[in-house]
């Protein structure tokens, strides 16, 4: 294929058989284990560091704090982009590794592993499809948004603005599961009342093994999903109250709540903008296509190498998508060896992020992503 041929190739033409993807799908134990080792002891010393700087003002702590701070926040967005992996069962080769390491580490960011992986699993499988997955900010379509008053418009935009990415973000790992598992056991209890009332009534004997074995949470898709809250959330209560305890409770809950609310923010604006940006495919349930979903509806970020790899590779999103079971340590070498079947994927530069984050509504007619600001109220 000549130069002149290859730049004109796109994905309207191109297909999941011309990109060679198989060789790059099979999982290192070694690499993943060194990946989890220079990830979680870094992260382990600079919370020490930083725990203990903090506790005095000093010329030091001052200088030092900004610093460590940052350096946290990397290895946070390094050790989530793990976590992400080992939910797709990639950055391992055995299913039970994945699970194990994806259990710690969720207990690194507090929220419960089983039921983010599944939720992440179904944009997986709908990617582009803006009637089935409205990413991370649940967004509606224009025409949803031009029937509300000005004053539900306000509030659509602005829990969308991207500096609620803060309190959002805390809100999204720390506080939601929490929230769901707390109304999750009111609900199991109230009908655990109510069921053994109604059967002691009749002169029946309340199976209570049998009822709780039986029970659909409305908060929960599967069983697993809730004991798996359950037990993040047991250790890290245990892991808050214990550091609380060491530091100083007051101490600790400044810290860990301003590193975890930018943390979050952080890895939720990554994933917005690898899927929200100018020109993004669009598409409705007809004509979808998860490759054009791939291909058109997955950027590539351009960074510096050094925060490729603070965010393990994942700005080869594309790539990512094209088979969830290439890990984070094959993605570049994919890409590199692609590159000219890659001619069509979007390149975001840094300086042009900020634009996505006004790509908060879907117009369906035109089966593009739109900016409510352009519009004006109605």
């Amino acid at each position: 294929m000549t130069s002149s041929a290859t730049s004109t190739l796109s994905s309207s033409v191109l297909r999941r058989i011309d990109i060679k993807i198989k060789p790059y799908m099979e999982s290192d134990d070694g690499v993943a284990a060194w990946q989890i080792f220079n990830t979680i002891i870094p992260l382990i010393l600079c919370s020490i560091a930083i725990c203990n700087l903090t506790g005095n003002l000093t010329l030091e702590s001052v200088v030092l704090t900004p610093l460590l701070f940052a350096l946290i926040i990397l290895f946070l967005s390094r050790s989530f982009s793990l976590m992400h992996d080992c939910g797709h069962h990639s950055l391992f080769r055995s299913k039970t590794s994945n699970r194990i390491a994806a259990f710690a580490l969720s207990l690194v960011h507090a929220m419960p592993h089983h039921p983010w992986s599944r939720g992440h699993a179904f944009h997986h499988k709908h990617n582009g499809n803006w009637n089935r997955y409205r990413g991370p900010s649940a967004l509606t379509t224009l025409r949803e948004y031009k029937t509300r008053n000005i004053y539900s418009q306000f509030i659509y935009q602005f829990l969308r603005h991207p500096l609620m990415l803060l309190p959002g973000g805390f809100y999204y790992l720390v506080v939601k599961p929490r929230a769901a598992l707390l109304l999750g056991l009111i609900e199991l209890i109230y009908k655990a009342v109510a069921n053994g009332l109604r059967e002691l009534s009749k002169g029946k004997i309340f199976n209570i093994y049998s009822f709780i074995s039986n029970h659909k949470s409305s908060f929960f898709y599967t069983k697993e999903e809730g004991y798996d809250t359950l037990a993040n959330s047991i250790c890290v209560a245990l892991a808050w109250y214990w550091i609380g305890s060491a530091i100083g409770h007051w101490h600790f809950w400044i810290l860990y709540s301003s590193i975890m609310s930018v943390s979050a923010s952080i890895m939720i604006a990554v994933f917005f903008v690898q899927h929200n940006f100018p020109g993004s495919y669009a598409s409705g349930d007809e004509d979808w296509s998860y490759f054009k979903g791939a291909i058109e509806g997955s950027s590539f970020l351009i960074m510096p190498r050094v925060l490729n790899w603070f965010t393990a590779d994942i700005a080869y999103h594309h790539v990512h998508h094209l088979s969830e079971r290439i890990p984070n340590y094959r993605l570049r070498k994919c890409h590199e060896d692609n590159l000219n079947q890659f001619i069509s994927v979007k390149r975001l530069q840094l300086h042009q992020l900020w634009n996505c984050f006004s790509l908060i509504l879907w117009d369906h007619e035109s089966c593009q992503l739109v900016s409510a600001n352009r519009l004006g109220h109605n």
